[in-house]
């Protein structure tokens, strides 16, 4: 809240192509190898994790690693956040905050710089500015989670410059069940977190009519970790989602309406630094003047956030819409989401994110031997809450200002191609995508709330028109220090695939990616408590002291990267090895100024700054089938940063992992056990600490019982964590405050008919 406060005088003004493969079968190609690939492969049913891609899909995105997990391998990972249930994939890590929000970290980066999608249409909530803020998703409901390594800005905008999560779910029928209905039911019980979990889904066929229904829920307790329970780590939720669409043999269109409510506490919450603010270079952690406690009470009290999230789909896929092109895809949606953060008795902060979004693309047929897809892309939304923790206090009597929140208004138009082309063993795959994006920041409501004493003496000293008079000069100051920014992103990538032989392949994808700050690195100034730190962003750096860089709204983060996969597909031997390098010029990341242990709870005074950078490092995976039905898999990652213009290390990079994953299966009987070593983290920056190895074992029991031939029933038991062991993931904002699960296990049955 932007107010002052009135004694005598007033005080100075504070300062394409087609969709996703939905059912990963256990021979699905690697995304390094061909679409001709011909090798030829025994089936064998192993709940494993598997290097796959969409067969036929030759887009820019092709010569990258993509996983997809999908099948039991999924229902037996799901935890409530999508980085738990994604963790441990090569080259992803989790930034978790309890046992509600966790995020994947791909080759080292995290939101903003991972997309997050739904069928290829981003998901929009609020987990890109604050890491106790949970992705507007329940694993529980998905059929498949596509996770691509590696730069997808040419199909998903800068967002997506290292990698993207496409989330795959039935929401919007795309084809009639063969017998008229298919459903499965599902029930859960968990010892480490008492957790509780029920799933219902249901898609039915009338006509060419294709119905569509679901429901989860699940409620988990605090959880167990080594020596006790976390306090406030704490997760429930309910999603539910009803969807129809026209099915013929040469497309659909269809939508689909869902709605999520969830509520989960945030380990660790302190509000004593809710009274940090600056004076120009130095933060100031005790109420003085006008600066006070906007919470003044205990800080015993639980913190959590309370979600509530509409989204309205519209999808459609339709071959041959018209002479010389193969197929039209169109994705919309609307998005209504808000949450609220609550301490105790004051909801101190509620974030709101409402968005439109449109999407088409059309494939055309073979042209000069090239194959490929134009698309466009529309998005306009309204964000709001940022910078706000004082939502709970009163507007004070005898003082005038903004009311908050303030609202960032982003409107972004897109258009992108990529084409293939095959020349004998070599596949070339090019990508081209430009965007032009403006965020504006309305000027909020102005309130005045005086006493007649104080109404007459403003009239005194600025006559008749007095209101209009003080609000204009903030309005000026307000308009300064929120300026409008526009940026124009323009990222291209080239890449080749040599489809040696017998199943070996090489490929290399050179990309230049162009990156615009999200709405946090360009608008943050005040307190986020969720990270303990006081956060300074690009527009307004100027503004706050004549030390600090001066203000800018021109930052585009641009990436020049290069990726080589080596592939291997078929045999009793298969691997897919990655090495990638980034070199980043204007890398945006929060540089620390000070730390204040002034309450007893250390708070970083962070300024938003860009600096060049380097990202490289390698992960994959070797598996290797023997026996009858037993493959053993090797997987391991490493990623290193370096700030080349910085005395420093770049923040949250996770350490090494190397790791062995064993899968058997005979008849109804299957078994999945995994073991890795997360090394130590010793390159910290300058306001980390440094962050130690854990062992980590996993496993997983099955058994599936036939009950008729359109009927079965799965009983499963998977434990995590077996070695109990003290796990801190340096990933995390809250490393400290939030440790991994301890020892616990899930017992679940499964139905589908």
């Amino acid at each position: 809240m932007l107010c002052y406060y009135i004694h005598i005088i007033p005080n100075e003004p504070d300062e394409a192509p087609r969709p996703v493969v939905r059912h990963c079968q256990p021979d699905v190609r690697p995304a390094c190898a061909s679409a001709e690939d011909t090798v030829t492969r025994t089936p064998v049913e192993l709940d494993e994790l598997r290097v796959t891609a969409e067969k036929g899909r030759r887009t820019a995105l092709a010569p990258l690693p993509t996983d997809i997990l999908s099948g039991d391998a999924l229902m037996h990972r799901r935890q409530g956040g999508l980085g738990e249930t994604l963790a441990g994939l090569p080259g992803v890590h989790l930034d978790n905050f309890g046992g509600g929000a966790s995020r994947p970290v791909i080759r080292g980066q995290t939101l903003p710089r991972i997309e997050i999608l739904s069928d290829g249409a981003p998901v929009f909530d609020a987990s890109s500015v604050s890491p106790d803020h949970a992705i507007g998703t329940d694993p529980l409901l998905l059929d498949a989670i596509e996770v691509i390594r590696g730069p997808a800005a040419v199909l998903y905008g800068g967002s997506a410059m290292n990698g993207a999560v496409n989330l795959i779910d039935g929401r919007i029928p795309t084809r009639l069940p063969e017998n008229g209905v298919t459903g499965a039911a599902e029930v859960r019980l968990g010892s480490g977190d008492q957790e509780k979990t029920g799933v219902g889904r249901i898609t039915a066929g009338v006509g060419q009519v294709g119905l569509h229904a679901e429901v989860a829920r699940h409620n988990a307790d605090d959880y167990d970790i080594p020596g006790g329970t976390l306090q406030d780590s704490f997760a429930e939720g309910t999603t539910a989602s009803a969807g129809a669409s026209w099915i013929t043999e040469r497309g659909y269109i269809g939508a689909a309406f869902t709605r999520q409510d969830s509520k989960y506490g945030l380990p660790g919450h302190s509000h004593k630094n809710g009274v940090c603010h600056t004076h120009g270079i130095d933060l100031h952690c005790e109420a003085h003047g006008s600066y006070e406690d906007p919470f003044g009470s205990s800080d015993d009290h639980t913190a959590y956030i309370k979600v509530r999230s509409e989204r309205t789909d519209i999808r459609a896929d339709y071959d041959d819409p018209m002479p010389g092109f193969a197929h039209i895809r169109l994705r919309l949606s609307h998005t209504d989401y808000q949450h609220d953060e609550i301490d105790g008795p004051a909801l101190f902060n509620r974030y709101t994110n409402e968005v439109d979004d449109g999407r088409i693309e059309l494939t055309h047929k073979p042209l000069f031997g090239f194959t490929g897809t134009f698309g466009v892309q529309y998005t306009e939304g309204t964000f709001g809450g940022l910078n706000v923790n004082n939502l709970h206090v009163a507007f004070p009597e005898n003082g005038y200002g903004f009311v908050p929140p303030n609202y960032q208004k982003t409107r972004n138009k897109a258009v992108l191609l990529s084409e293939s082309r095959s020349f004998g063993p070599i596949d070339l795959d090019i990508g081209l995508r430009k965007d032009w994006r403006e965020i504006r920041v309305p000027v909020p409501e102005f309130r005045v709330n005086f006493t007649p004493f104080y109404e007459e003496l403003f009239a005194s000293w600025y006559g008749p028109d007095w209101k209009n008079v003080i609000r204009e000069s903030d309005v000026e100051i307000f308009q300064t220090r929120n300026p409008t920014t526009r940026q124009n992103p323009f990222s291209a990538s080239l890449g080749a695939t040599w489809n040696i032989r017998d199943g070996y392949s090489a490929s290399l994808n050179i990309a230049r990616t162009e990156r615009a700050p999200s709405v946090r690195e360009l608008y943050a100034y005040g307190n986020n408590l969720a990270s303990n730190s006081y956060e300074v962003g690009l527009v307004r750096s100027g503004s706050v002291s004549d030390t600090f860089p001066d203000s800018r709204t021109d930052v585009l983060e641009t990436t020049r990267s290069v990726d080589l996969i080596f592939c291997k597909v078929g045999g009793v031997l298969e691997y897919e090895v990655g090495v990638f390098h980034q070199d980043i010029k204007d890398y945006v990341f929060a540089r620390l100024i000070e730390t204040e242990n002034e309450t007893g709870v250390p708070h970083n005074y962070l300024l938003y700054t860009a600096a060049d950078a380097t990202l490289e490092g390698v992960d994959g995976q070797i598996s290797l089938q023997y026996g009858a039905g037993h493959r053993t898999t090797l997987f391991g990652d490493y990623v290193r940063a370096d700030l080349k213009s910085e005395d420093d290390n770049l923040p949250r990079i996770p350490p090494g992992r190397l790791g062995v994953r064993h899968a058997w299966s005979s008849g109804p009987y299957s078994l999945d056990a995994e073991y890795y070593h997360t090394y130590a983290q010793n390159r910290i920056a300058s306001y980390e600490t440094r962050t130690k190895g854990y062992d980590m074992l996993n496993a997983t029991f099955a058994y599936r019982l036939e009950l008729t031939e359109r009927q079965a029933a799965e009983f499963y038991v998977r434990a995590t964590n077996l070695l109990n062991r003290e796990a801190y993931v340096h990933t995390s904002f809250v490393k400290d405050q939030s440790p991994l699960r301890g020892r616990s296990m899930v017992l679940g049955v499964r139905y589908t008919f």
